[in-house]
């Protein structure tokens, strides 16, 4: 259960950058083809990514740390989607024009000043989710604004840039990327701390999303958009929560990342009392304990039970793990007792922080990979352990003690992150990039990147945007969602249904087909918003039908409003036949036809109803009865209107039951 938590009185605001692939044949800056995804690989490359200096000449904080974990950067690659321009080994093509025309599209939308020159930027990636180091990346707007309840929610930019690869797997010192995905464009757009309530966060993510789709110019399915979360509260700092894939989970996620940054500025207020108010004030100090903990019955301590986890893992010495023999490594923590169980997130305390920085840069990943003081294992003999542990570091009352275990560089390594950590704490919160989990709770996953990664592209010519190339972009530009909401719901489409289709690119076809037929908005909007989800779940395959035959079908419906009843019985013959034309289909099944002699089954209609009613003697029950037995059979064929009121003149009316009883014999008081 998440604490409650007053959002304007702990100063919460939250920005966006929603991420979504853009709808090209071929990728960003090379011709190889867009949304092709496999899952098999023709050779690997392996990198190692070192940090390079800023064109101010300084190092980026994230790029340093990157470059502490040590990690070998896998490949996995696929001729059928990658060429030489993704490994670096050729400079880019020209950038996609047709993806610069989708921005720009994007920003009319959002109302942003255009650019009047798109010049590629090189921002350093060290994660290894981009083999040349750096994603190339444009801005094509600024300063943009969309309606969003009753006030505006501003637009900072919308940028142009190529997709990252796919993470396949981070285990240690390795991680493997699957290259399928890089280096498609994708339009990132960068929302102002405008968000006050995590309410707010998920409409305004479906909000954006919904601009984006409504061009028909994007991707969409699984991890076609992907959104970065920027959370603060008052004395907090800016933390990105990176990687939302749903917007359901954003408001859980907001929360605990609120929740957290107010506890730690707590903790930071408990530092200060305790005089810990710079670096040099806090000291960690730390000891190989193998040997004392050799015969410990903590069962992930011991060396045979790592050799055992590396083998299950198939954990490589030198490669997934660090350098040096396995050892135990314990750090004293002066001062420091209390601080590791203090709350942070629902369910989590601060040492998970620790464990968080242990992970990435350590490179210490078994599950647990730290003990500590206030959360000793309860084990036999495990007391007496932690006594005589105390005892070789010296602890006194007020200290606290963190264990590591792993390859001996790798636990040197996490004493001193331990150590960092901890300054920052001082601070209070730091600038972070964290993990997102569906249960609402984050990860450290690296420190947030500044200023000093970003450098122009020598590589990259810039891109004029003149005057005739918007105006020309302007004229062919989509309706904007929130005024096709109001379209949609000013003619009796509810607004759920209105949002579903525009979300999923449904409300251009709608309206498509609207204009080719003549059909109402409104039965159109239901028939793609709702009708078919059923069919969907069915796994009909309604999405295989041809866009020609949804028109012919929609002609038929208006032609004959009959038919409409039969909506479905019409769906799965196309769906059965989908290139064969609607109007035979029809024919086939006589949908749209009235049977010359339906009114001649009401009389057996009806005589099968009363057999089958529970209460007999309820003529309004007797009378739906007969007509949910006629109508079946007339679907598409007769109104059901028409068939109500046939079956209600036909009604006769059921004698009522005599109280009277024949012969009975008279009773007396």
């Amino acid at each position: 259960m998440f604490p409650t938590l007053d959002y304007a009185e702990v100063g919460f605001v939250c920005g966006l950058e929603v991420h979504q692939q853009l709808l090209t044949p071929t990728k960003l800056f090379c011709r190889c083809p867009a949304g092709l995804y496999t899952e098999t690989h023709d050779g690997t490359v392996l990198r190692h990514m070192r940090p390079t200096l800023s064109e101010l000449g300084e190092y980026d904080g994230t790029a340093l740390m990157e470059f502490k974990t040590k990690k070998n950067i896998v490949y996995l690659l696929n001729v059928k989607n990658v060429c030489t321009y993704e490994m670096d080994d050729t400079p880019p093509f020209l950038v996609n024009q047709q993806a610069i025309d989708v921005a720009i599209e994007q920003c009319l939308m959002l109302g942003c000043d255009i650019v009047d020159e798109v010049h590629i930027a090189r921002k350093q990636y060290l994660d290894g989710s981009i083999p040349t180091g750096f994603q190339r990346t444009a801005v094509v707007g600024v300063n943009g604004k969309i309606p969003f309840r009753g006030r505006t929610l501003s637009v900072t930019q919308v940028t142009v840039e190529e997709d990252s690869c796919r993470e396949v797997r981070d285990r240690g010192h390795c991680i493997v990327w699957r290259a399928d995905r890089l280096g498609m464009p994708l339009i990132e757009t960068v929302t102002g701390p405008d968000l006050r309530t995590p309410d707010e966060v998920e409409e305004a993510i479906l909000l954006v999303g919904r601009v984006c789709r409504s061009t028909g110019h994007v991707r969409t399915g699984l991890g076609a958009s992907r959104q970065d979360v920027n959370v603060s509260v008052r004395g907090g700092r800016r933390v990105e929560i990176k990687g939302v894939p749903k917007a359901g989970w954003a408001p859980r996620l907001v929360h605990g990342e609120a929740w957290r940054q107010v506890n730690l500025l707590k903790l930071r207020d408990e530092l200060h009392r305790r005089g810990f108010t710079t670096a040099e004030s806090l000291r960690v100090e730390s000891q190989d304990v193998t040997q004392l903990l050799a015969s410990t019955e903590i069962p992930y301590l011991s060396p045979a039970a790592w050799e055992r986890w590396v083998e299950e893992e198939k954990m490589r010495p030198g490669f997934e793990l660090g350098k040096g023999p396995y050892r135990v490594r314990a750090a004293r923590l002066p001062g420091l007792a209390g601080t590791l169980s203090w709350p942070t997130q629902p369910e989590h305390v601060f040492a998970h922080e620790l464990a968080g920085r242990v992970r990435v840069i350590a490179g210490l990943d078994q599950v647990p990979n730290l003990l500590h003081s206030e959360a000793w294992p309860d084990a036999r003999g495990t007391r007496s352990e932690l006594k005589r542990l105390r005892g070789r570091l010296r602890c006194g009352p007020d200290d606290a003690i963190v264990v590591v275990w792993g390859p001996e560089e790798d636990t040197v390594t996490a004493c001193e992150e331990i150590r960092l950590r901890y300054v920052d704490a001082i601070h209070g919160v730091p600038n972070e990039t964290r993990q997102p989990f569906v249960d609402g709770s984050t990860d450290f996953e690296r420190i947030l990147p500044g200023p000093d990664r970003m450098y122009p592209d020598t590589d990259s010519p810039p891109t004029r945007v003149t005057r005739e190339r918007v105006a020309r972009l302007k004229t062919s530009l989509p309706e904007r969602p929130w005024d096709r909401e109001a379209r949609y719901t000013g003619v009796g489409v509810p607004a759920t249904t209105a949002h579903y289709l525009i979300r999923r690119g449904g409300a251009i076809l709608v309206d498509r087909l609207v204009k080719e037929t003549g059909a109402a908005v409104r039965d159109v909007a239901f028939l793609f918003g709702e009708k078919l989800k059923g069919l969907r779940r069915a796994s009909v395959p309604v999405d295989a039908i041809p866009e020609e035959r949804w028109a012919e079908l929609l002609r038929a419906f208006v032609a004959t409003p009959v038919l409409k009843q039969a909506w479905e019985l019409a769906v799965l013959a196309i769906c059965e036949a989908p290139d064969r034309p609607v109007g035979e289909l029809l024919a086939e099944r006589a949908l749209g036809q009235e049977p010359p002699a339906w009114r001649a089954g009401i009389p057996a209609a009806f005589a099968a109803a009363r057999d089958r009613a529970y209460r007999k003697q309820d003529a309004e029950l007797v009378r739906r009865l007969a007509f949910a037995s006629l109508m079946p059979g007339l679907l598409g064929r007769v109104p059901a209107a028409e068939v109500e009121a046939a079956v209600a003149s036909a009604a006769s009316p059921v004698p009522p039951v005599s109280t009277d009883v024949p012969n009975a014999p008279e009773v007396r008081a």
